[in-house]
């Protein structure tokens, strides 16, 4: 069966939440008319919330679980909604009920009427604590500078999305937070809205030092990815280049100091530097060739293609 809208809830210990959040989301898209599914993705949770989730879902067929065998984390629980949602229109939100299901109307509004591909939600009134909100500062500073990306909020779940820009994701990692970037790269169509956001009351955040710190590793990813990632050769060669035109350069300049100035190499750490950028620039631009190799069967084995068609007119 096909569906409007698919709701997408990654939950982990959230045991005091989910049927609040169905609540929830139940007096939002009754109303809109239209036929929705809802989707848990019980991220191998050690509390009741699994026993819950089957509650809501033996008195409401609805509401749909996939549970996990590990815990895989957030980009994981995403990907797995992504693969089993059957709507048109995908929702992501947490479940710790700090997302506001009263913003989705607009979300779907907005993602109708002004032909975008993807809406974010965009907390500018955050309610967290001041570390967490430095810390989110922190990688959205970076995030903008690394991607170009022009929203304001990578770390807001609620988003809604297109069903066809959901199904050519590889998400893993942190990965999740940078959907918007991914998708902005293949060209798709991205707005924002300002949404409300709410206190924590049931619960404990999961957010961490560590997740900034893994989030900031898969920005790298990303922004590799977006720049270089069919052309590996134009960043690792091009180092290579000037590393290794450089340690030319300065070892020439110096063998041509010996042999007409007689002067000493022995004691000349400068010519050990010399040597080394030779060395290194090779090995760049080796790096580079493998990984040009690689790409290539990156694309032919998973038949993959390196662009995307939106239409074609005949």
């Amino acid at each position: 069966m096909a569906f409007d809208i698919s709701v997408i809830i990654p939950a982990f210990n959230e045991e005091a939440n989910v049927e609040i959040i169905f609540t929830e989301l139940e007096e939002v898209l009754v109303p809109l008319k239209r036929e929705f599914e809802i989707i848990f993705v019980d991220d191998c949770s050690t509390d009741a919330t699994y026993q819950k989730l089957q509650a809501l879902h033996n008195k409401n067929p609805r509401v749909k679980i996939i549970k996990f065998r590990h815990n895989f984390g957030q980009s994981a629980a995403m990907k797995a909604g992504f693969d089993h949602a059957k709507g048109t229109l995908l929702i992501t939100m947490d479940a710790d009920l700090q997302n506001d299901p009263h913003d989705i109307p607009r979300m779907l509004e907005k993602i109708e009427n002004d032909d975008f591909d993807v809406v974010c939600g965009w907390r500018y009134k955050r309610l967290d604590s001041p570390s967490k909100k430095i810390f989110s500062r922190f990688a959205n500073f970076f995030r903008k500078m690394l991607t170009n990306e022009i929203i304001h909020d990578s770390g807001c779940t609620l988003r809604a999305y297109k069903r066809e820009c959901t199904q050519d994701l590889d998400l893993y990692g942190e990965l999740h937070r940078y959907i918007p970037a991914i998708l902005l790269w293949k060209g798709y169509r991205v707005g924002e809205i300002r949404v409300n956001h709410r206190n924590r009351l049931h619960g404990k955040s999961k957010y961490s030092w560590k997740r900034l710190f893994k989030g900031f590793l898969d920005l790298l990813v990303i922004t590799f990815w977006q720049k270089y990632s069919v052309r590996p050769m134009h960043i690792f060669g091009g180092s290579g280049l000037i590393m290794g035109f450089l340690g030319l350069f300065i070892t020439g300049y110096l063998i041509f100091e010996k042999l007409v100035w007689g002067v000493g190499l022995s004691d000349r750490p400068l010519f050990l530097i010399g040597i080394l950028l030779l060395i290194i620039g090779v090995q760049f631009i080796a790096i580079g060739l493998l990984a040009d190799i690689m790409l290539k069967v990156y694309y032919s084995q998973n038949q993959r293609k390196s662009y995307l068609i939106e239409k074609i007119t005949t």
